[in-house]
């Protein structure tokens, strides 16, 4: 490919609402353009990178046994309906009407569609397993579709899907599912892990996440140093923790004017955070929930949620509270009356606390000397409901454990009967027999992938790419121009590499040679082959590494061939 010929309009300066890495390069890069909020039109060369991804996804997919379909991006309702979804999958759900007045959505997922499709055609044991994927757009109205590929309203998933007998049979496909990903994103060339994973709204019995490790990572995720335990931390059940303070005191009622944050409070009692009951008050669909942890622990939404069954967690109201008996900054559960759809729940670390401090539920009142287990209600419920911490020990083996953020690419789920129930996929076993068929579903964010990567590797000046999904591998620069001598040399370097164009850059463009580095770097072609003034003195042409920054000099007759040694490496090495 020419350079004058490729279509990749670079930026000089961001877009003020580009914020997270991947999203400033691609866009100045001229890899993507947004055409509306959350939706982005694939360049060139951010196409050819999903392309190469998808590649890799489909050579693995095929050594599985997996065999590629294509259904509807458009779903009729009436699948959602007969699933239990249409209603309680929220608001990203894109929703239409066509002429007729018949509901429809923009796919976000496929485990409906895939089901049913499975019915129509596979009627006996004989017929199983099946194994089937697609690539295809997904659609999810985010709220804040602000982080570029990170978390768009539109994106290309690879999603996957698995139909058995028996839970063996699923064990078997959920085990090949998982290596194969594994597979992927290693030639990817990510740095990634496997963690254990809450199953959410696709549900389930089992799930595994695959995180790319990344400081921009939205996703907590927790491993230990001492053995191969790794998880996202919503999917952690942490130790309870016992306290070494003890104390006979009563509870004691204080003055605390002003103080209404936890913080606040500790400072103004001379208390430390830990000895504190942090209060939050959710809506876990119609029931108000006042949830426990103590002052310096978080709450896990996650697992909050999955102990009530909810479909919906949003903060609860200044009305919600006020129905409640409830003074925002002052909670607790003491001497709280009984209230139609409120509930209370303690971490089972708060139930070990003693001679502490919580809300006195009035106005500027705190409680102090409270030991849980003594003062709290009976009808307070106790569970594991805060998120495990950097203090914490591995709950496997107790050994150290480390926090990072991850980047969600890629997830798999043991589904169970789960739909297959609800929308009459069944199978006539070896005794005749009607049963649910057995179902997992597996995905991969195609463009998150591609995202990611680019969080991962960068730096200040432009894109890192893993040889095996970048763009280009190679770009080939003739440093002056106007130089016709060094142009022929340049010229001649890329018709040797006849073979390989489809992933060499000839950059002849009529530009300063600083310019065509700085987009080298940006773009970030693996390798950078330069020809120019020392070439001309001494017949040696440069070789750039963009990962590590290392330069080799080589004839220029040797060129081709170390080249394409360089480039072997790079992919065997994953780099």
């Amino acid at each position: 490919m020419l350079a004058s010929e490729l279509y990749s309009p670079t930026l000089r300066e961001i877009p003020s609402d580009a914020v997270v890495i991947s999203h400033k390069y691609m866009l100045k890069a001229g890899m993507m353009r947004k055409i509306s909020s959350g939706f982005y039109a694939f360049l060139p060369l951010a196409f050819r990178s999903i392309r190469k991804v998808e590649n890799i996804i489909r050579e693995e997919m095929a050594a599985i046994g997996s065999q590629e379909i294509l259904m509807p991006i458009v779903q009729p309702a009436e699948l959602w309906q007969q699933s239990g979804r249409w209603e309680v999958y929220g608001e990203e759900m894109i929703k239409l009407l066509d002429r007729h007045g018949h509901e429809y959505c923009l796919g976000p997922t496929h485990e409906e569609l895939i089901t049913a499709l499975v019915h129509m055609d596979i009627s006996s044991y004989k017929q199983l397993p099946v194994s089937l994927y697609q690539m295809q757009n997904k659609y999810r109205d985010e709220k804040r579709p602000r982080f570029g590929l990170m978390r768009s309203r539109e994106f290309i998933m690879k999603d996957a899907y698995t139909f058995d007998k028996d839970q063996e049979g699923l064990d078997k496909q959920y085990k090949l599912m998982y290596e194969a990903y594994t597979k992927i994103f290693t030639r990817c060339g990510l740095n990634f892990r496997p963690v254990v994973a809450d199953s959410g709204a696709i549900g389930g019995t089992g799930s595994h996440e695959f995180e790319v490790i990344a400081d921009s990572g939205e996703a907590d995720i927790v491993y230990c140093k001492d053995c191969d335990f790794a998880a996202n931390t919503e999917a952690v059940e942490p130790n309870v923790l016992t306290s070494d303070i003890h104390n006979e005191k009563e509870k004691e009622i204080v003055e605390t004017p002003g103080q209404h944050t936890i913080e606040m409070v500790c400072n103004f009692l001379h208390a430390p955070v830990k000895q504190s009951i942090k209060a939050v008050v959710y809506k876990l669909d119609d029931t108000v929930v006042l949830a426990m942890v103590r002052g310096d622990h978080e709450v896990n939404e996650v697992r909050l949620q999955n102990l009530f069954h909810a479909v919906n967690l949003e903060m609860a109201s200044e009305e919600d509270l006020k129905r409640c008996g409830l003074t925002a900054g002052y909670i607790s559960p003491i001497g709280l009356k009984a209230v139609e759809n409120f509930e209370i729940v303690a971490d089972k670390t708060v139930m070990e606390m003693e001679d502490a401090c919580c809300g006195g539920n009035e106005t500027d009142k705190h409680f102090i000397h409270v030991n849980p287990k003594r003062d709290f209600d009976s009808h307070v419920k106790v569970e594991t409901i805060r998120l495990i911490t950097s203090e914490d020990v591995c709950p496997v083996c107790g050994g150290r454990i480390e926090l990072k953020k991850g980047i969600e690419v890629g997830q798999v789920f043991k589904l169970g009967t789960k739909y297959s129930e609800k929308l009459g996929c069944t199978y006539l076993d070896s005794n005749g027999k009607l049963k649910p068929m057995i179902m997992g579903s597996y995905g991969i964010g195609v463009t998150r992938t591609v995202a990611a990567s680019i969080e991962q590797n960068h730096d200040d000046d432009g894109i890192i790419w893993p040889v095996a999904i970048a763009p280009y591998e190679a770009v080939i620069i003739p440093a002056n121009n106007k130089d016709e001598d060094v142009m022929k040399a340049a010229e001649r370097l890329y018709e040797e590499m006849e073979d390989y164009h489809d992933e060499f850059v000839l950059d002849d463009r009529n530009e300063r040679a600083g310019i065509k580095f700085k987009d080298a770097d940006l773009i970030g072609y693996p390798l950078r082959i330069t020809i120019g003034k020392k070439w001309k003195e001494n017949g040696m042409v440069e070789i750039k590494l963009r990962r590590s920054g290392e330069v080799r000099e080589v004839p220029l007759s040797e060129c081709k061939s170390e080249v394409l040694r360089m480039l072997k490496e790079l992919h065997e090495k994953n780099l």
